[in-house]
Parts: C-alpha cells; sequence; structure tokens
C-alpha cells in the first residue's frame, strides 16, 4: 500500500539525534512541504553519543541538540522538544509516559510516528538499541490509551492539557512494513538532514547508503525511494471529521 495521505499535524517521537533522519525524515519532509505541522519529540538528546576522548556529557548535550535543530530545520519541523532523559538508560517509565502524553495533548497531532519496540535485531550484525526500544515502548504506550483518556493524569488537565486521541500511529518498520511512502522528491531532504548530524557522520558519506536502503524499500513497489511503515488507525474517518468540526471555531 503506498497511497499518499497528508495528515494536518505529525509528532515523531524518538530516543536520539537522528533516530528521524535514519528512519522517517523524508515522510515528515514531504508532509511539511504540504502544509503538515511537525513536532519532534527527543526523548535523549544523545549526550554520551561523541566517542570522543575528553568530549563530556554537557559538551555533547549542545552539540547534538543544535545538530538535531539542524536537521528539523531541513526537514520543515516547527519545534524540536527534548526531555533530556539519560543517554544509553532510557526506560518506558509511567513518568516517561506522562512526559509524552504531556506533549501529545499539548501538540494534539493527528499521527504519531515512532518505532517498533519488537524489534531487537535485524540480520546477523546488529542489535536494535535498548534506547530505541523503550522510546518506543513509551509513545505507543502514551498514545493509547493515555493521552485520550481525560481520567488518566487527570493533572495534566489542570495545566490545560487535555485529552487527545491522534488518529493514526505510523511505526517504523524494517522487514514488517506494510504501508511504503513514497519519498521520491524528499530524498535529497532526508540526506541533508541526517548529514546535519557532523558528529556522527565523521568520515563517513551517508549519500549512498541511505538511497541504497530507500531503494530497497521501494523496490517491487513502483517507488524510486520509499520509507515503510506498519500503520494503525485508532479514530476512524467519519468520526475524526466530525470531531474536528466540533472543536473547529464555528464549525468551520
Amino acid at each position: 500500500m503506498n497511497d499518499f495521505y497528508i495528515p494536518e499535524s505529525a509528532m515523531a517521537i524518538v530516543a536520539h539525534p537522528d533516530d528521524i533522519e535514519y528512519s522517517c525524515a523524508g515522510t515528515l519532509a514531504r508532509w511539511a512541504k504540504h502544509g503538515a505541522r511537525i513536532s519532534y519529540v527527543l526523548c535523549t538528546s544523545g549526550d554520551v553519543g561523541i566517542d570522543e576522548i575528553g568530549m563530556t556529557r554537557e559538551r555533547a548535550t549542545e552539540i547534538r541538540e543544535a545538530e538535531q535543530k539542524e536537521a528539523a530545520k531541513i526537514v520543515g519541523a516547527v519545534e524540536v522538544v527534548f526531555l533530556r532523559e539519560p543517554d544509553g538508560m532510557l526506560q518506558p517509565t509511567l513518568e516517561l509516559r506522562k512526559k509524552l502524553v504531556r506533549e501529545i495533548r499539548r501538540f494534539r497531532p493527528e499521527v504519531v510516528v515512532c518505532g517498533d519496540p519488537t524489534i531487537v535485531w535485524e540480520g546477523n550484525d546488529y542489535i536494535n538499541h535498548p534506547d530505541h526500544r523503550a522510546a518506543a515502548t513509551a509513545a505507543l504506550d502514551a498514545v493509547f490509551p493515555a493521552a485520550g483518556q481525560p481520567n488518566l493524569f487527570e493533572e495534566l488537565a489542570d495545566e490545560g492539557f487535555t485529552a487527545h486521541k491522534p488518529r493514526k500511529v505510523y511505526v517504523t518498520s524494517w522487514a514488517g512494513a506494510e504501508y511504503f511512502v513514497n519519498i521520491e522528491d524528499t530524498i535529497d531532504i532526508k540526506v541533508a538532514a541526517l548529514k546535519a548530524h557532523k558528529s556522527q557522520m565523521r568520515d563517513w558519506d551517508p549519500v549512498d547508503r541511505i538511497r541504497e536502503w530507500a531503494a530497497e524499500k521501494g523496490k517491487g513497489k513502483e517507488l524510486a525511494y520509499a520509507e515503510g511503515y506498519r500503520v494503525v488507525t485508532l479514530v476512524d474517518n467519519e468520526t475524526w471529521e466530525a470531531n474536528r468540526q466540533k472543536a473547529s471555531p464555528a464549525g468551520n
């Protein structure tokens, strides 16, 4: 399935700076080009992700947050939120779930994009980072049922963050993708955004590898470049439109 759906807003929730660029930046850039509001929520700031002698966590945080902000600007995101949980030690706690519920209720995205918590390894040479799995679990638990349940985390309503159930969840997927987004028009943006993470690229130029991965995703689907997802629809079209009309001023 590869028809093109454009949400009014989308929030990507990931563990580290550069996770979005590797997984879903092409999709987010395409949505942004068509007017969607895009929010990035980073659970950590990747503060242990620069392996250099003398590098401190504080300095790494400054570098990686700046790189992520630049990458988000390239894609067209309207905001980047850093929760500053400890890099390398992320856990899907109730506290983290509440933080994510707050962000979802504040931004009120139509779509949430996150990782797949069930992926432990891919092939014989890669183990999925535990932070990736923790962020994905926390994101899904925040999306459903927490964010849309008014009697859960009721204290957030006192801060002005009332219940909100996103319309869809896009779970980034490798071998198990069922829905594919054509990113032929935004593959260059995806690459440019990834290259903004200079501390991670060092002497490696990601252009060929990123194009190769995206081409592999599109193979057999008549797509030059693609990103793949498992898509879950939480609110049907009729209900979503009815709620949208109800929430808009004077029903407009």
